[in-house]
C-alpha cells in the first residue's frame, strides 16, 4: 500500500483559511473617513452651536444678573431670578394658565380634528387629494404669516368675520384680539387651523400603512367600523400616536409667534414663550429673568415628554 506525500505548495494552500462567504470586513479609505467625518461632524457642530451651547449658557445665566452690555457686568444672583419669577412677576402665572389651556385645546380639539380629517380623507372620497392640499396648506405657512392672516380675519372693522356677522363699523363689532376675555380663544382657533392640518398628514400616512387584512379580519369577526378603528386600526398606529403626543406638547409649550404678532403677548395673551422674548429682547431686557423663564420652560417641556416616552417604550418591551 503506497502513501502519497503532499507537495509543499499543496500543504501551504491547506493551511490557508477558507475565504469568507458574503464578503469580509472592508477598511475605510482616507477619503471615506473624510466624508464620514464631514457627514457626522457638521450636523453635530450645528447641534452644538444652535442647541446645546445656548442651552448651557441659558442655564448659567439664569443664576446671574446681567445688563447684556459687558461680560464684566455679570454678577452672581443665586436663585433670586427664580424667586422673582415665581413670587413677584405678575405675568408669570397667567402665562402658565394660558399655556395649560393651549395644551388642552390642542389635545382635545385640534388633534382629534386632525385625526377626523385623516379618517375622512382615507375613505377615498371624490376630490380627496384636493381636500388634502387645502387642509395641508396652512402647515406650509409660517406661524407669523398665519397670525397676520387671522388678524385680517379678526379685524374689528375690516375683518371678514365681523363683516359676515354684520357688526363691522358698528357699536356691536367684536374686538376679537383686543378683548382679553376672548382673544386667547381667537388665537387658539388660528393655531388649530395649522395644527389640525399637520396632525391630519401624520395620521393619513399612518392609515395608509395599515395592513388591510386587519380590517378584513375585524369585519369577519363582526366588528363595526367604529370598533374596528378604535380597537384595531388606532392601536396599530402606535408610532404615529407617540409622534403626535410629543408634537402636541411641544407646540403648546413653545407657542409664541401668533400671540407676539397679535399684541406681543400681553392683555390676555401671556404665554411663557412670549415672556422669555420680552425679557431677552428690547430695551428693557433682563437677561437673568429671561434665562430663568427659558430654563423653566425647558424643564416643563422635557418632563412630560420624557415620562410619556419612557412609559410607552417600557410598555412596548
Amino acid at each position: 500500500m503506497s502513501t502519497q506525500v503532499a507537495s509543499p505548495a499543496a500543504a501551504s494552500r491547506a493551511k490557508q483559511p477558507a475565504p469568507r462567504r458574503g464578503g469580509g470586513s472592508h477598511k475605510l479609505s482616507a477619503g471615506d473617513k473624510g466624508v464620514l467625518a464631514v457627514m457626522v461632524g457638521i450636523p453635530t457642530l450645528i447641534q452644538l452651536i444652535l442647541v446645546w451651547i445656548p442651552m448651557v449658557l441659558s442655564i448659567a445665566l439664569s443664576f446671574t444678573k446681567w445688563n447684556a452690555l459687558a461680560l464684566s457686568d455679570i454678577k452672581p444672583a443665586g436663585l433670586s431670578n427664580y424667586d422673582f419669577v415665581l413670587n413677584n412677576y405678575p405675568p408669570f402665572w397667567p402665562a402658565v394658565e394660558h399655556n395649560i389651556i393651549w395644551l388642552l385645546f390642542l389635545a382635545v380639539v385640534a388633534t382629534p380634528l386632525g385625526l377626523f380629517l385623516a379618517v375622512l380623507l382615507d375613505q377615498n372620497i371624490r376630490g380627496s387629494r384636493f381636500y388634502q392640499s387645502v387642509f395641508f396648506t396652512p402647515v406650509m405657512l409660517s406661524l407669523p404669516l398665519i397670525a397676520i392672516i387671522w388678524q385680517l380675519m379678526y379685524a374689528r372693522n375690516e375683518g371678514l368675520i365681523n363683516n359676515v356677522l354684520g357688526t363691522a363699523n358698528g357699536p356691536n363689532a367684536v374686538d376679537w384680539f383686543g378683548d382679553s376675555s376672548i382673544n386667547l380663544w381667537a388665537a387658539l382657533i388660528a393655531a388649530t387651523w395649522r395644527h389640525a392640518g399637520y396632525i391630519m398628514v401624520l395620521y393619513l400616512a399612518g392609515l395608509k400603512g395599515i395592513d388591510p387584512s386587519l380590517r378584513e379580519a375585524a369585519a369577519i369577526d363582526g366588528a363595526s367600523s367604529g370598533q374596528t378603528f378604535f380597537r384595531v386600526v388606532f392601536p396599530s398606529m402606535r408610532p404615529i400616536n407617540i409622534v403626535v403626543v410629543v408634537i402636541t406638547i411641544i407646540e403648546a409649550l413653545r407657542a409664541f409667534d401668533i400671540v407676539y404678532i397679535i399684541n406681543r403677548g400681553t392683555n390676555g395673551l401671556e404665554l411663557i414663550g412670549a415672556l422669555v422674548v420680552q425679557n431677552l429682547v428690547g430695551e428693557g431686557q433682563v437677561i437673568g429673568v429671561g434665562s430663568a423663564l427659558a430654563v423653566m420652560l425647558l424643564v416643563v417641556s422635557l418632563v412630560p415628554i420624557t415620562f410619556y416616552l419612557a412609559r410607552t417604550f417600557r410598555r412596548g418591551d
